[in-house]
């Protein structure tokens, strides 16, 4: 059974016993997303009105950030998130980010998970959200993206979502210029992105949390 806990930072994650793993860092969940996906990524990106795919909706922090950075830089972002075991309303809930991060806004972060699945949903202005109920393993693009949160479980947690396959088609996805950022700085990761044609880089991880992470730009020919 799924249990929350209170991570370093103050914000809440989610524990599965099954997998013996967190959803998010317990040094911070949301000094980590807001690090990794929104500095390191989002705001990275040189596309003003960026396309972004996030593989693992989970507890909708991300997608949630990315909203309330769409809002502040007035950038309309469209976010397509794959998710294979959507959480339940009562766990949403409990979870209680916009206390924490923006509390004027729980409207748009309860939004994001009532919204229906597999049809593009307008939460705001500046975001629109497609969840895709799929297993990302299988699953067939029609798009193509600017950005890239790759936010699946470890990977030695969750092996079948880090192998070559996935991650040269998510290279071909992504449109010239693009990135994707991991909290994952493995090596056999970084050597997989480099693989499928990806420039990679280390950079340094969020605040009193992981040491390195990865970001991958497809650069433009």
């Amino acid at each position: 059974m799924i249990t929350l806990e209170t991570t370093a930072d103050g914000s809440n994650t989610l524990f599965v016993p099954e997998l013996n793993e967190h959803y998010h860092s317990i040094k911070g969940a949301l000094t980590e997303s807001e690090h990794i996906f929104i500095q390191m990524g989002l705001n990275h990106s040189l596309v003003k009105n960026p396309h972004v795919l996030e593989i693992g909706f989970g507890t909708g922090l991300n997608a949630f950030l990315t909203l309330l950075e769409a809002e502040k830089r007035q950038r309309t972002v469209s976010f397509t998130s794959i998710e294979k075991f959507p959480l339940g309303e009562e766990t949403v809930r409990k979870l209680a980010y916009p206390e924490k991060i923006a509390p004027e806004e729980s409207q748009k972060f309860y939004a994001l998970h009532t919204a229906p699945w597999n049809q593009p949903v307008k939460i705001s202005p500046y975001f629109t959200l497609h969840k895709v109920e799929a297993d990302f393993t299988c699953f067939a693009f029609k798009e193509y993206y600017d950005v890239v949160y790759f936010d699946a479980f470890a990977p030695e947690k969750q092996p079948e979502m880090w192998n070559q396959t996935l991650f040269d088609k998510l290279y071909q996805q992504l449109n010239p210029g693009g990135i994707l950022t991991t909290y994952c700085a493995k090596g056999v990761v970084r050597r997989m992105l480099q693989t499928a044609g990806f420039t990679v880089e280390r950079l340094p991880g969020p605040p009193g949390g992981k040491r390195e992470i990865l970001r991958a730009s497809k650069v433009k020919a």
